[in-house]
């Protein structure tokens, strides 16, 4: 396929055809390859993103810092085991204005650094946001509760938000572990996880207990969800957006998950 080229205007026709307006907020996946070439790059995306929603609307981004987990749990992958201690012993403590975010793109990197944006304070799972409900969403992101109610996603649910998808799928869509944590299934379980925080100004190396975070359905569950409800896409690029409600896609797939999930 030839490399397509998105223009600035594209973006906002897209996010216009879409239903993206004054007033929304909204959870926003990307990835700025799948679209092509994108003049002007991350930038331009945040500032339609931006535009589209006004002075009334949020945005709320993924800025996932998961290498700041144990690696135990299979993020360091290529560093060999004798390594491990010493990466408990020295990975630097999350700081939501410093630490870089892992394998979330770069309208999310970019993101997390725009004015006006607030960061919440988990250390590998946080989240970003910028506008009207943006200290709401972001603020005691508690380091048992990732995804549940009353973490970032739970508030999205809350406030009846909207999950736009910017050439990535639904394995992409963080909403989805909502249902995961509200749903009832055999095989459902915590697990501990380990980071480094700041705690009284010192670092440390904590562990906590939180719901296992397992997303390999989520493509079938959105092929399910696109069965059987209405859902909203436009074009950009070589790419798509696909736009949903939050709250229909999570009751959707806290039903799907009871029933198919083992």
């Amino acid at each position: 396929m030839e490399r397509a080229l998105v223009l600035k205007k594209d973006i906002l026709e897209a996010l216009e055809k879409v239903g993206v307006t004054q007033g929304q907020t909204i959870m926003v996946h990307t990835s700025l390859s799948k679209l092509g070439f994108v003049c002007g790059g991350a930038q331009i995306v945040i500032e339609a993103l931006l535009e589209r929603v006004g002075e009334n609307g949020t945005i709320m981004m993924p800025t996932q810092s998961w290498k700041n987990l144990d690696p135990t749990a299979g993020v360091h992958w290529e560093e060999p085991e004798e390594w491990w201690q010493a990466i408990r012993d020295n990975w630097p403590a999350y700081d939501k204005d410093i630490t870089p975010t892992n394998t979330m793109g770069a309208v999310a990197e970019m993101f997390r650094k725009w004015p006006g944006t607030l960061r919440s304070n988990h250390p590998a799972r946080s989240v970003a946001a910028n506008g009207k409900n943006a200290k709401y969403l972001t603020e005691n992101h508690d380091l048992s509760n990732i995804f549940g109610d009353g973490s970032p996603i739970g508030k999205l649910y809350d406030l009846d938000g909207y999950v736009l998808l910017i050439g990535v799928g639904y394995d992409k869509n963080t909403s989805l572990h909502l249902a995961d944590a509200r749903a009832e299934y055999p095989g459902k379980h915590l697990s501990k996880e380990s980071s480094a925080i700041l705690e009284d100004g010192k670092r440390v190396w904590k562990t906590y207990e939180t719901l296992y975070v397992d997303g390999e359905d989520f493509d079938a569950i959105g092929a399910a969800f696109e069965k059987e409800r209405t859902i909203t896409k436009a074009s950009l690029g070589n790419g798509e957006l696909i736009f949903m409600k939050q709250r229909e896609l999570v009751d959707f797939a806290v039903d799907w998950i009871e029933k198919n999930r083992k």
